[in-house]
């Protein structure tokens, strides 16, 4: 036991009430958060602007620290998108009837309790809140202490809104931001039922290393897309500048452009959009010899490629053909997202075929990695793993199954 052992067991003790709370009574909930947000976004930004004064300004981590209104009016917003799909609880997956009479229902439960260890993203807060009560699940919290400022406000509006309506505040719970909220959280077996770090690999790699709670790897994302001989170089223009500068530091953005050596005369056409917008090119010797001599490009090496960038940089890869480009992604992906661009059939059926990703694409930028773009409202984060989920965890990711038996006297 450790001094966190009673916030456990009260969160535990807490959730078990929200597998019978109406669908009505948690979307009543889920608008009242949206309100509040919008109504304490003053509230909110001063909060934020705390965090923000502590972090320089060029560090990759403060966009996505960083709350606006706007921000906060997109939040609002995908709180009530979540508010109209459909509560993923008690469905019926299989059902039927024994010979010796047992009626047999497999169902939709709630996972239990679910950890959240994350990194300076507040939006993060509300976002899991959403999904978890949507979900029947209780919530542990750890944030990271970048953002505690900005979490803490958001979760004294997440309390005021449960409180409301009468339900339990003590299902979902914020530890402070130290190393050892940390060690218990992921030693908090018979407590939290999974895990999910949020952010960096060295994050993911650390809660990997040292849970003894299961643990649903995401977040990491080491992003590719190869140009291929074939490709229109127009859509392959507007797909990188869209995959790198959207949003640099998310974990859709593009790392790693892989090249056809039959382009690299127009290499410097490709990226010439990149380079308006500051983009820091490490590209390798054929690449690096077919480009202009300019400050923001550089030689790669080794430690180029592999690497998830969350900034205004980036890697070239040449290859020789598709083989090496499945390779090259093979080697150095995360699993996140990867994409091609051709206009050749058989490249993409094989591309998307062989390759291990969570999503991947054709003609498209890795950008819509998202579970708000994918239709299932907010995520809790994107699985790069293959037990349970796999790419945007929404609603229905969050859920497990138990069987209902229902017997009359029946004995074995």
């Amino acid at each position: 036991m450790n001094e966190f052992s009673t916030l456990f067991e009260q969160v535990q003790k807490s959730s078990r009430r929200l597998t019978g709370i109406s669908d009505s009574l948690v979307n009543s909930v889920l608008e009242d958060l949206a309100t509040f947000a919008e109504r304490e976004t003053l509230f909110l930004l001063m909060e934020n602007k705390k965090d923000l004064e502590r972090m320089e300004i060029i560090n990759p981590m403060y966009d996505r620290l960083l709350l606006t209104e706007a921000r906060i009016k997109g939040i609002a917003a995908e709180i009530r998108q979540v508010m109209e799909l459909p509560s993923p609880l008690h469905h019926v997956l299989e059902e039927k009837k024994l010979e010796n009479g047992l009626q047999l229902r497999k169902i939709t439960v709630p996972l239990g309790v679910i950890g959240i260890i994350y990194e300076a993203r507040p939006n993060v807060t509300f976002d899991v809140f959403t999904l978890a009560l949507k979900s029947g699940n209780g919530l542990v919290l750890k944030g990271g202490s970048d953002a505690d400022f900005s979490n803490r406000a958001i979760l004294s509006l997440i309390h005021r809104a449960l409180e409301k309506h009468g339900l339990p505040v003590s299902a979902f719970q914020l530890l402070p931001p130290d190393r050892a909220a940390t060690k218990a959280l992921l030693e908090a077996v018979g407590f939290v039922d999974v895990i999910i770090p949020r952010g960096s690999q060295g994050l993911i790699n650390f809660v990997r290393e040292n849970a003894k709670v299961p643990v649903i790897e995401t977040g990491a994302g080491i992003v590719h897309t190869f140009v291929d001989e074939s490709a229109d170089l127009a859509k392959a223009k507007k797909i990188i500048h869209n995959a790198k500068t959207r949003r640099p530091s998310v974990c859709n953005s593009l790392d790693c452009l892989i090249i056809h050596e039959e382009l690299l005369d127009q290499l410097g056409e490709l990226v010439h959009p990149l380079m308006l917008d500051n983009v820091k090119i490490f590209a390798d010797d054929k690449a690096f010899a077919h480009l202009q001599r300019h400050e923001l490009i550089q030689k790669a090496d080794e430690s180029h490629f592999g690497t998830e960038f969350l900034s205004l940089k980036m890697s070239i890869k040449t290859v020789k053909n598709l083989d090496e480009a499945l390779d090259h992604i093979a080697a150095y992906s995360s699993k996140h997202s990867e994409a091609i661009i051709s206009e050749t059939p058989e490249h993409i059926e094989r591309f998307l075929l062989e390759v291990d990703a969570a999503a991947v694409y054709a003609n498209a930028s890795t950008a819509f990695t998202d579970g708000n773009q994918f239709g299932l409202g907010a995520e809790i984060g994107i699985s790069t793993q293959k037990l349970h989920a796999r790419g945007p965890m929404a609603l229905r990711e969050l859920t497990s199954y138990k069987w209902v038996v229902r017997g009359n006297g029946q004995i074995r």
